[in-house]
């Protein structure tokens, strides 16, 4: 049982047809696969494209696992993938090479060369070869209880997840995604600006990940993929005040931690858009606002997590 997709993102609409294809293979004994490819095809046919990445491979992987995939397939997207026709596709990679018993599909898949294939060709070969097929219908907002949206919500897709993001809204995009949005990457040395301001920063560069709006946020940040998360605060941006960036870079200062952290694997976990990116006439205007920015981030973090509890069971109450 395979689904088939980019899902970039693995937001609420990729966990429908995953979740339809594990399902399936649960039931009848099978392994839950997954072929995707590796860059996206757009990255390919259109290299200049501002970033646009929402998941890299590593985090893909990581949330596919979490909705119970057993197999992930990774097809390198190449000159010669892209001149495959979407009948050569079929008949190769799913019919011959893993021999699949059943595929899923969304709504919208394309595939083969010029993006010739869509669902009824698909499942036109598929059928005639004995295979099983499960096309999957939209998912809205709206269908979702879990997303406070109204009747007439989009489709879920990763482009309003993108949208979201550009505008500053990651609890948008959280709610869309069905998880906060993270930047997964490796601390790169910097130039100790941050200590030198007192409040010292791990530096990630962003790749090709998308670019959220430039700004403070507050942030939970895992490291080396341990179970517990620190709290803390990020700057993502061109660094106006010491006279810019080339490319925004994402600068993450963890509270109560002492721990050498370059070379070390962050997910950052943008939680809240604090305030816009702006330029500071010296140094002490940055350190009174970096300061108001931490005090700001505890808060949101710390109410963020209240939720997440719920409230309090009334025989743990204090008036219990």
């Amino acid at each position: 049982m395979v689904a088939v997709g980019n899902f970039d993102g693995v937001h609420r609409g990729h966990q429908a047809v995953i979740g339809d294809a594990v399902r399936r293979a649960q039931a009848a004994g099978a392994p839950a696969q997954v072929l995707t490819f590796e860059p996206h095809p757009r990255r390919f046919f259109k290299p200049d494209t501002p970033p646009f990445q929402l998941t890299r491979l590593r985090t893909k992987a990581r949330a596919l696992a979490g909705l119970g995939v057993d197999d992930l397939f990774v097809l390198r997207f190449t000159r010669e993938m892209a001149g495959y026709t979407a009948e050569a596709f079929i008949d190769r990679f799913l019919v011959r090479d893993l021999g699949a018993r059943h595929v899923v599909v969304g709504y919208d898949f394309v595939f083969g060369k010029g993006r010739s294939g869509n669902p009824e060709l698909l499942k036109e070969r598929l059928v005639a070869s004995g295979i099983g097929i499960t096309i999957m219908a939209p998912v809205t907002a709206a269908e979702l209880a879990a997303v406070d949206a109204d009747p007439e919500a989009a489709v879920i897709s990763s482009t309003g997840v993108r949208d979201a993001l550009r505008t500053g809204d990651p609890a948008a995009a959280a709610r869309l995604l069905g998880r906060p949005f993270e930047i997964e990457a490796r601390v790169q040395r910097g130039d100790a600006r941050g200590r030198q301001l007192g409040f010292p920063t791990a530096n990630l560069w962003l790749g090709d990940y998308l670019r959220p709006a430039l700004g403070v946020y507050a942030v939970r940040v895992t490291v080396d993929d341990r179970a517990n998360a620190h709290r803390g605060v990020a700057n993502l941006g061109l660094r106006p005040t010491f006279g810019g960036l080339a490319e925004p870079r994402l600068e993450v200062h963890l509270f109560d931690f002492s721990d050498d952290l370059y070379g070390r694997r962050l997910r950052v976990e943008l939680v809240q858009f604090l305030r816009p990116e702006r330029k500071f006439p010296d140094i002490a205007a940055l350190q009174e606002q970096i300061a108001h920015d931490a005090a700001a981030a505890r808060t949101v973090l710390a109410a963020a997590e209240h939720r997440r509890r719920g409230p309090i069971p009334l025989a743990e109450s204090e008036d219990g």
